[in-house]
């Protein structure tokens, strides 16, 4: 089965799908995107990804090409068209193409990209065994609340981090936890989550959010705020979420163990929760 996407209006092979060069997307990176899990061919949280969508356009000054209930819809419909029972749905909307100019076009037409890729959840040894990760100065712009496809800084940090043989690098802007370089950060001390705030210095996360609520319903404590890269090294536990990536236990920060240098117990039941949500929530049958 070919692999179906959505460009413009239409729904078409891979391969046969363009987008003109002068695009403002490749040119300036003008644009935002968003990234959906599918889970049984259930988009996860679709109406919370298009509203993260919303406020991304709108932080941008793009105007919405479409209501979100026909999104919706599209997102079902490529979901449908392709192989996967498990899938990662990419969203991409660029200001359009136009003359080659920094102030906004006159007029121009959104560019609407849709793919579906298969979910790679994280394999068994990562969820068993836990990874390390690297920490670095969080160098990107200060609007990261946006959901913008200009990802060069996020690129390079990532980059950094595989260089060093780890997953993802932890990100501290003076001196403050902020996220991941495509990912959010917690931190366990003494049986409580600590999670940063949202605010514009981090991307508020679905999976972000659902881990919030998870550890709400399970009576687990949470304190959000804004932590000292020293109490983030000195934490019992560290975890990465993402929507694909899910949450997995980080045992190791620069080559230095987190906590005991095993995942903790904190994040066992916290996995277990979001796996009996995935089960219970998504993969029902419709």
């Amino acid at each position: 089965m070919p692999q179906i996407v959505y460009l413009n209006g239409e729904f078409l092979p891979i391969e046969e799908a363009q987008v003109p060069v002068l695009d403002r997307g490749f040119i300036f990176g003008d644009g935002v995107y968003e990234v959906i899990p599918v889970y049984s061919r259930h988009p996860f949280r679709l109406q919370e990804h298009l509203r993260r969508l919303q406020q991304s356009l709108d932080g941008i000054r793009i105007a919405n090409p479409y209501p979100l209930d026909t999104w919706a819809r599209l997102v079902i419909d490529l979901i449908a068209r392709n192989a996967p029972e498990d899938q990662s749905v990419y969203l991409h909307v660029t200001r359009g193409v136009a003359p080659r100019d920094h102030a906004f076009p006159k007029q121009a037409t959104p560019t609407v990209f849709m793919m579906s890729n298969p979910l790679l959840t994280p394999p068994r040894e990562q969820i068993e065994q836990g990874i390390a990760l690297v920490s670095a100065k969080d160098n990107r712009w200060d609007r990261c609340d946006i959901k913008a496809i200009a990802l060069l800084p996020n690129v390079l940090l990532r980059q950094q981090a595989v260089d060093a043989g780890a997953i993802e690098s932890v990100l501290f802007r003076d001196g403050i936890l902020t996220e991941g370089a495509a990912s959010n950060i917690f931190a366990v001390a003494q049986g409580v989550i600590l999670a940063p705030p949202k605010d514009h210095h981090m991307l508020p996360g679905i999976t972000y959010d659902l881990i919030l609520e998870l550890a709400a319903a399970d009576g687990i404590p949470v304190e959000t705020g804004k932590f000292a890269e020293a109490r983030i090294r000195a934490a019992d536990e560290l975890w990465m979420t993402s929507s694909t990536k899910e949450v997995l236990a980080i045992v190791s920060l620069d080559g230095q163990p987190v906590g005991d240098g095993r995942p903790g117990p904190l994040f066992h039941r916290m996995y277990r929760l979001y796996q009996d949500y995935k089960n219970r929530v998504m993969r029902q049958p419709s």
